[in-house]
C-alpha cells in the first residue's frame, strides 16, 4: 500500500477544506489500492457538528461498495480521529486507519481504537505529518 500517495489525496482534500474556511480534516477510503471514497470536514459549511471527513468518507464508501465491505477498507485521514469518528470506525469494522497528525485535544485513537483487549483496526500514524501540521498552522493564523 502506498501510504504517501493516499495520504497525499487526503491532504488535497484538507487544502480544499482549509480554503473553504474549515479545519483541514480530510479522509480517503482505499480498497485494494483504489480510492473508493473521499471527503473533507464540512462542519461550518453545513452547520452540522457531525460533518466530519471520516463519517462522510465511510458513508461515501458504503454507497459505492455496500456496508458489508467497509471492514476491508483502509482509511487515510489528515488528523487523528476523534471519539465520534473512532466509534464509527469500530462500528464499521474498518481494517486499517492511517493518520498524519495527532490531535492532542480531541484525538481518540489510544482511548477508543487501541484499548487493551479491544478488537480494532491496525493504526499507522505520522505519514506526511509535517504537511498536515503546516495546514493546521495556516488554519490557526
Amino acid at each position: 500500500m502506498n501510504y504517501e500517495l493516499f495520504m497525499g489525496e487526503a491532504l488535497a482534500e484538507g487544502r480544499i477544506a482549509l480554503d473553504a474556511g474549515e479545519l483541514p480534516g480530510a479522509a480517503v477510503a482505499v480498497l485494494d489500492e483504489a480510492m473508493v471514497g473521499r471527503a473533507r470536514d464540512q462542519v461550518r459549511a453545513l452547520g452540522d457538528p457531525t460533518a466530519h471527513a471520516i463519517l462522510s468518507v465511510l458513508r461515501d464508501a458504503a454507497r459505492r461498495l455496500g456496508p458489508e465491505r467497509l471492514g476491508e477498507l483502509t482509511i487515510f485521514t489528515t488528523l487523528e480521529p476523534c471519539a465520534m469518528c473512532s466509534g464509527a470506525i469500530l462500528a464499521c469494522e474498518v481494517d486499517e486507519v492511517v493518520y498524519a497528525a495527532p490531535d492532542p485535544e480531541d484525538g481518540a485513537v489510544a482511548s477508543v481504537l487501541q484499548r487493551p483487549g479491544a478488537r480494532g483496526p491496525r493504526v499507522v500514524s505520522g505519514i506526511r505529518r509535517d504537511e498536515v501540521e503546516d495546514l493546521l498552522a495556516a488554519a490557526r493564523a
